[in-house]
């Protein structure tokens, strides 16, 4: 099994950090795990990707991921300026940040799962440097939507990362995303 996410995001928007999270997490489970960006020239709040591979087996691939299992949206308006399906699987899942329904997003015959991280975060004031952070929420959606991590090691990985309130607080996130999910299929 190797399973390919893609994770579209703004500069800070945390989509680097989302990928590690997420291979850590899933390392936790014995898997083997890649987490890479991908940049170029952006500054803070240009489009950024970030890519996760997960695997039963050792990962000999070291290149950009062009056909995802798995797509993870950070932004709620992405969507709508860059094409977040590119080389999707046909069975592939998005996970997108949003108020809205999957069957209001226009991405018919996908896959879509929605979660209001931003909403999320506004009401735990889960902020840094006053933008909302929508990153972990995701990760916790992206648990619910798929089973390819489970959501406890998701939580695992974020108290690793940041100790005392700052992760129980992510933790907190990821939980209420996981349960706060909508599927479209």
């Amino acid at each position: 099994m190797l399973k390919e996410v893609r994770i579209h995001g703004r500069g800070g928007q945390g989509a680097v950090t989302a990928a590690q999270l997420l291979a850590h997490a899933a390392h936790m489970e014995g898997k083997h795990v890649q987490a890479f960006p991908f940049f170029g020239a952006e500054r803070r709040g240009a489009p950024v990707k970030a890519f996760a591979r997960i695997s039963d087996i050792p990962i000999l691939l070291h290149s950009q991921v062009y056909s995802p299992d798995y797509v993870l949206v950070l932004d709620p308006q992405l969507h709508k300026i860059i094409d977040v399906t590119e080389g999707l699987r046909k069975d592939g899942v998005i996970v997108l940040n949003t108020t809205k329904k999957p069957n209001e997003l226009g991405l018919a015959g996908w896959h879509v799962a929605t979660v209001d991280a931003t909403g999320i975060a506004l009401e735990l004031n889960l902020r840094v440097a006053g933008q909302p952070v929508v990153n972990t929420s995701i990760l916790g959606a992206f648990a619910g939507a798929t089973n390819v991590v489970s959501l406890e090691s998701v939580l695992k990985a974020i108290k690793e990362n940041w100790r005392g309130s700052a992760g129980e607080k992510n933790a907190h996130a990821a939980e209420l995303a996981y349960k706060r999910l909508t599927k479209g299929w």
